[in-house]
């Protein structure tokens, strides 16, 4: 990923959001905002596709008049829509698009009814009741407003863990050019996976310090240096993302891995135990008195206070070091453990890739096996299946697999789970099926006790094979439903039910706290991309650093089986409930 691409991605979904505000027609704006998700997940430079004389056309979701835009994006560095665009509305009103519950129609409402543009002028008219007046809107409407605004407000500012990954990866890429910089590793919340950075943290090592820091501070996305020194700097990127570097000696490596990768809690309760031992550890080594005892390696900063090393996604101070002591910490999944894909679609709805494009990718990934699970036909948007027309498409993956070698195409949907826990398609429809992933995609106000009861009538389906992102969470734009998840954990237990945890990047569903609670409760967890296109098989990455935040291995992922684990496995979770006595093999 370019930051090329990012700067003109940022610039389609500005475009988008303007335009949904505005009411313009729907296949409009979701051009544009499907165009900057391809070029966000796209692994080439449009600039250098542009100066090679590639056609932009031949890109998925790319016809010639956005090419002409990204060319025009690229050349001068801005955009005539764009700027039209922000002639006819204020700066400041889609930074309301980011408060979770408003959506373009309401903040079109906001904007042209109360002359309302920012979110502090929002929650004001909130308090001096003025939003309930507004057709549409009322009482109840108002007071969650109020809510989400001010919570919105109280938040630090943070970006989605995959858009800082562009930043990060271009940065690292830039200092490694640097003659005589070794080492450079992104520490920090990034590198614990988190679902947002806050900023982004460079340890380097470097035979030349003064070309290192010199090199980061002459970076070209630079907005300004906020401060620069013999061995650190501190910049902000055009993205308002702040950056931090530091150049560290060789044997302090490891310690200003753990300094800076934190978390604090986990650095405190190391600390703790060093002082314990008659030790000190800060990002220079850990220390005997005057003497560095270790600090090269992070391996040799625990070891020195008598723990193993711990994976940096676990350092949350939420039990890690009790489990280290004892010999407990987990064999984290990983990426490569993953055998396929459970969740994807094609251009049959909503995705942008072919069903021939979607199976090509994942063979050359290496995968085993893809599930594709269109959308059902309640979500007429995105043109779902009818039953018509997914028994068409299994027809297609038949004369697919046909073909293939080594790989199998499995046969699935994503059928909605409606208001009452029915199912959107018969059952006769769904048991053509190799599995069946139940989501909610709608109604997702109703209170915990409907939102758990309605979930829970869902899996007493039979024929439901997984709960897709469980929560409904968007980060940053929809908060979770209200959910009793202990009691939704259980019911799959019992009804043999697997659980998504959904890998896209603005998803990351289960929340990790979650997926330690289905390994608690032996509910095996589904590691999917939900990929629209083919670049978004990418996001798996994500949905791995999640999962291992949650405490997952290999053994709790159900993806992680081989094709020919994984089809008795899909089985057993669509007979129903466990006999009374009777063992069952669910997470072997």
């Amino acid at each position: 990923m370019s930051i090329q691409n990012l700067a003109v991605a940022a610039v389609f979904e500005e475009i988008a959001d303007r335009l949904a505000i505005q009411g313009a027609n729907v296949f409009r704006v979701r051009a544009y905002s499907n165009a900057a998700r391809i070029l966000q997940g796209l692994g080439r430079d449009v600039k250098q596709m542009l100066e090679r004389g590639e056609d932009l056309c031949e890109l998925p979701g790319i016809g010639a008049d956005l090419a002409g835009k990204i060319r025009e994006i690229v050349e001068t560095g801005k955009c005539v829509v764009l700027e039209r665009l922000r002639r006819e509305m204020p700066a400041a009103v889609t930074e309301l698009l980011k408060v979770p519950g408003l959506g373009p129609k309401r903040v079109g409402a906001l904007w042209h009814d109360l002359d309302v543009q920012t979110p502090r002028q929002v929650l004001r008219a909130a308090r001096d009741n003025r939003i309930r007046e507004l057709p549409g809107f009322g009482e109840k409407m108002e007071r969650q407003i109020e809510a989400a605004v001010a919570a919105h407000l109280s938040k630090e500012q943070r970006m989605k863990l995959a858009t800082a990954a562009q930043y990060a990866e271009a940065l690292v890429r830039h200092l490694e050019q640097t003659p005589g910089v070794d080492r450079v590793v992104v520490a920090g919340s990034f590198r614990r996976m988190r679902e947002t950075v806050g900023d982004l943290d460079l340890i380097v090592t470097a035979r030349q310090t003064k070309a290192a820091v010199e090199r980061f501070a002459a970076y070209p996305d630079i907005l300004e240096v906020l401060s620069r020194g013999e061995t650190r700097a501190s910049v902000r990127l055009k993205s308002g993302l702040q950056v931090d570097l530091r150049v560290v000696a060789v044997e302090s490596f490891g310690a200003a891995l753990v300094y800076f990768t934190g978390s604090k809690a986990h650095n405190i309760a190391l600390r703790r135990i060093a002082q314990e031992h008659g030790l000190k550890i800060n990002e220079y080594g850990v220390f005997k008195g005057a003497k560095r005892i270790a600090g090269d390696t992070e391996a040799s900063v625990y070891r020195a206070v008598g723990l193993p090393e711990i994976p940096p996604e676990l350092r949350e101070e939420r039990g890690e070091i009790e489990a280290a002591r004892a010999g407990r910490l987990p064999r984290l999944v990983e990426l490569a453990d993953l055998k396929g894909d459970l969740h994807a679609h094609t251009t049959a709805t909503d995705g942008r890739s072919s069903l021939e494009d979607m199976v090509g990718a994942a063979q050359a990934l290496g995968f085993e096996y893809l599930a594709i699970t269109e959308h059902s036909r309640r979500q007429a948007m995105a043109h779902g299946l009818d039953p018509e027309r997914l028994r068409r498409q299994a027809d297609a993956i038949d004369r697919v697999n046909a073909k293939l070698q080594g790989m199998r195409v499995l046969k699935g949907i994503e059928v909605d789970i409606l208001d009452d826990g029915t199912l959107d398609l018969p059952d006769s429809v769904l048991s053509e099926l190799d599995l069946v992933v139940a989501a909610i995609h709608t109604r997702f106000s109703l209170s915990r006790a409907q939102q758990t009861e309605r979930i829970l009538r869902a899996l007493d389906n039979p024929l439901v094979t997984l709960l897709a992102h469980p929560s409904g969470r968007l980060i940053g734009e929809r908060e979770p439903f209200e959910l009793d998840m202990l009691k939704i954990m259980r019911k799959a237990k019992e009804r043999r039910v697997c659980v998504e945890l959904n890998a896209h990047p603005e998803r990351l569903d289960l929340t990790d706290t979650n997926c330690r609670m289905a390994k608690d409760e032996g509910v095996l967890v589904a590691v999917n991309s939900d990929a629209h296109d083919t670049g978004e098989f990418a996001n798996l990455r994500y949905g791995i650093g999640q999962a291992r935040r949650g405490w997952l291995e290999r053994a709790d992922v159900l993806n992680s089986r081989s094709l020919p684990e994984l089809l008795p496995l899909l089985k057993r979770c669509r007979r129903g409930p466990t006999e009374a006595g009777v063992a069952v093999a669910y997470a072997d």
